[in-house]
């Protein structure tokens, strides 16, 4: 396998969904990225986004607790919400699994699948 096949999950252990999704693809043993210990950088943001094929907000979590309190009402730029993700890792939709030049998010976990 290439290392541009390598499978990694951006992945947070006390999320059911990350746990059902990292289950599905065990066997091809991806590289686990535990998002909340160590946050994506800004670039790296932009990266899985380009690769996601989103806008960066369309993976905020906004059932979030900390979304509600400080940013439901609030509008600001790509850039500045860049910046609350980097931040505030917890708000990034989880989990999400890439290979190579393709990533998927995990909800339902089963959406992994078309990566395999």
């Amino acid at each position: 396998m290439a290392k541009t096949d390598k499978l990694v999950i951006y992945h947070n252990p006390r999320c059911t969904k990350s746990r059902e999704t990292l289950a599905l693809i065990e066997t091809k043993k991806p590289e686990i990225v535990e998002y909340l210990k160590t946050p994506p950088s800004a670039t790296e943001l932009k990266s899985l986004l380009k690769k996601l094929g989103l806008n960066v907000q369309e993976i905020i979590r906004k059932k979030e607790s900390l979304f509600i309190e400080k940013y439901k009402d609030k509008k600001l730029s790509d850039e500045k919400w860049m910046e609350v993700l980097v931040k505030n890792p917890i708000l990034i939709e989880r989990p999400i699994v890439v290979k190579g030049n393709k990533a998927v998010i995990g909800r339902p976990p089963e959406n992994v699948l078309t990566l395999l």
